[in-house]
């Protein structure tokens, strides 16, 4: 009977132990908050990308995401790094972390024009823009994960939209120039295979480049008619596909409206996205710092 009575015991105090353990953990992660971004830059060993290494750094670019993304109120820490990936241009989403490759940047960097394109895009709207959408197409894969949200269809297509959706928050002429940026460096990417393409190069997780350029055109279309009416008038989006955009922009919003938004603090996020963000000549504005701004280098 006492040896009972002494396993029961320790049986109490090993449940309450287990109880106690796990509160303790709960509590170590804390309840869900906003400014959960932990970011670095890892030194690279090939001295190929020492540059892109020190100008990414020197932009203060994780530094500005990290602001960007501060309003989301997220259960755990997400991490995003910039990093080495063995020759692989590449950036990905695993655990709680993003990875946006120096292979990756380099090799966006390698595609931008000396020149203001024909249709009037800037040179380094074609760095930014498409950075800054990696950037946030991976931000939406941690949310699909983080926040355990449902997604219907393919995610990497999802996870398109959520950036084409967040691209839209940073105000009109921010969101002009990242998405045009972003769109052409889906055009030179799509030119690059030309009429090459096999079969099984459509069986990827991914839509083509040229498919996803037009989806972003679109859902920006969709989002403002009369802001991105040259997408259509310059033959960037055609018709055929520009009068069903205004449907497709409105499913992106319900999605994030719906089960995103509820994960943002709105106070805060008004105050950042607010801010213009692509403030690349400081003359204009007596109150805006390079330390403010996604274009402008931090000294």
């Amino acid at each position: 009977m006492l040896l009972l009575l002494t396993m029961k015991t320790r049986l109490t105090f090993i449940i309450a132990g287990l109880v106690l353990a796990t509160t303790l953990v709960v509590t170590a992660s804390g309840a869900p908050k906003t400014d959960r971004i932990k970011i670095r830059y890892v030194t690279p060993k090939d001295a190929a990308y020492q540059q892109v290494y020190l100008d990414m750094k020197r932009r203060g670019t994780l530094e500005k995401l990290k602001v960007f993304l501060s309003p989301l109120i997220l259960p755990r820490t997400l991490r995003i790094r910039l990093a080495e990936c063995d020759g692989e241009a590449d950036a990905y989403y695993d655990s709680a972390s993003i990875t946006i490759c120096y292979e990756l940047v380099a090799e966006v960097w390698e595609n931008m024009p000396e020149e203001t394109t024909p249709s009037g895009i800037e040179p380094i709207d074609t760095l930014v823009g498409p950075l800054f959408e990696i950037m946030l197409h991976e931000v939406a894969h941690a949310l699909f994960d983080l926040l355990e949200l449902p997604v219907l269809g393919r995610e990497e297509d999802a996870a398109d939209q959520v950036a084409a959706y967040m691209l839209l928050r940073l105000g009109d002429e921010a969101a002009r120039r990242l998405i045009l940026g972003t769109a052409r460096a889906y055009y030179v990417e799509e030119l690059k295979t030309g009429d090459c393409r096999s079969l099984e190069q459509y069986s990827g997780e991914h839509s083509t480049p040229a498919q996803r350029a037009f989806n972003l055109l679109c859902i920006a279309y969709g989002a403002n008619k009369k802001l991105f009416s040259d997408f259509v008038d310059k033959g960037f989006l055609p018709k055929e596909r520009a009068k069903w955009c205004f449907e497709e922009y409105e499913q992106v919003e319900d999605a994030f409206e719906t089960l995103i938004r509820p994960h943002i603090d709105q106070e805060l996020a008004d105050r950042l996205h607010d801010r213009p963000w692509l403030c690349d000549r400081f003359e204009d504005s007596a109150d805006l710092t390079p330390e403010d701004c996604l274009l402008a280098p931090v000294e």
